[in-house]
């Protein structure tokens, strides 16, 4: 019996044998939790781990398949609150499945949701240790001092129309772990389209972000041929995999910002 993240009780009568994913960074919290075999049903572009990618495929970023879903009978279906809509979900409970609701906004609630997955899954040992392990990570990152004014972020989610995210993101969480600030921390929408010419008001030091289809080469050679000045600004890409889904490896997308952003500051005192 856990509460999700709509603040409702789900129970279960015994530990989950069957579970489906509604987004594919649910379906790494579930290996995180140590459940991955338990997985009967994912969703598209859910390649982490690589075993994930076997599986029978049920939704994408705009659908689901109620009826596939349905027909793999699982005792537990997991969603996420900010993606999947709220008549899947109501649907999904009227068919008599039980859904438990994720949206971990900040870091340290992906430990409390991989947790609560495994406590559902009957694994709550696996569960509080990979907790615990993202916990230490991210402490570490945070006892690291940082010299000198705060390095200026823009952190790009989409080229075209060009895109961001608020300070409320938890990317602006990791690029303040790190020391930055993003320049476009105060907008009101998660994931504002901005302007060039709002990106040059913003005046940032560095850029970060890009595809996943592009390369670190590909993303510094794209910002390199935009206009001055733009054409000179420090551009790093970071798989969005690691950054922007809320999973364990968040840790590893936030040593990769923090390794960019201390380049940034090594360049800014002339090392």
């Amino acid at each position: 019996m856990v509460t999700d993240d709509r603040g409702i009780v789900v129970r279960l009568q015994q530990p989950a044998r069957r579970i489906v994913t509604l987004t594919p960074h649910l379906t790494e919290l579930v290996f995180a939790a140590g459940a991955g075999s338990r997985l009967a049903g994912v969703a598209r572009f859910s390649n982490h781990p690589p075993e994930a990618k076997s599986l029978p495929v049920v939704s994408d970023a705009m659908h689901t398949d109620v009826e596939r879903l349905l027909a793999l009978k699982p005792d537990l279906v997991l969603a996420w609150r900010s993606g999947t809509p709220l008549e899947t979900v109501a649907r999904i409970e009227r068919a008599g499945l039980t859904v438990f609701v994720s949206d971990a906004a900040r870091l340290e609630e992906v430990g409390r949701g991989i947790e609560a997955i495994a406590a559902l899954a009957g694994t709550p040992e696996t569960g509080a240790s990979a907790r615990a392990a993202l916990t230490r990570g991210l402490g570490e990152l945070r006892a690291r001092r940082h010299a000198g004014a705060p390095v200026r972020v823009f952190y790009e989610i989409w080229p075209a129309p060009l895109m961001t995210v608020n300070g409320r993101h938890v990317i602006s969480e990791i690029i303040a772990l790190c020391g930055g600030v993003n320049v476009f921390g105060g907008l009101r929408p998660l994931t504002p389209e901005i302007s060039r010419e709002a990106l040059l008001a913003a005046r940032p030091e560095v850029a970060l972000g890009g595809s996943s289809a592009e390369t670190a080469h590909a993303y510094a050679a794209r910002w390199a041929a935009l206009p001055p000045p733009l054409s000179a600004l420090p551009a790093y890409h970071v798989a969005p995999d690691l950054i922007q889904r809320p999973t364990p490896r968040l840790l590893d997308g936030a040593r990769l910002v923090c390794a960019h952003l201390d380049a940034v500051r090594a360049a800014r005192a002339g090392r």
